[in-house]
């Protein structure tokens, strides 16, 4: 099972989340504003990773994050097989306004 750190007030987190609804037994999202636990947990791997270190040296905080069963951390949705916010495989709001699967 794959673990993403995020909170609903990240849009980039929101759009990694829409992809996840449903398939819990791939994900386990974990949102690290919604109590304390959260958020230590997420305050301790990134502070421990290198992968957060040019998140950390441009003030970005690094989620969505994703944590797989082998212990690798990544912040690159691809690398979970989701589709990053923004990308050309994106969906725009307006394909999002009319219901196009996958938005």
């Amino acid at each position: 099972m794959i673990k993403v750190y995020g909170m609903p007030t990240c849009p980039y987190c929101e759009y990694v989340h829409e992809q996840i609804v449903g398939r819990e037994d791939e994900f386990e999202y974990i949102n690290i504003g919604e109590n304390i636990r959260n958020m230590s947990a997420f305050t301790r791997l990134r502070d421990s990773n290198p992968v957060f270190d040019r998140m950390k040296a441009i003030g970005d905080v690094g989620i969505p994050a994703f944590v797989f069963e082998d212990g690798r951390v990544s912040i690159d949705p691809a690398d979970a097989g989701l589709i990053e916010y923004g990308t050309a495989d994106a969906c725009s709001i307006e394909d999002h306004k009319s219901g196009r699967k996958g938005c």
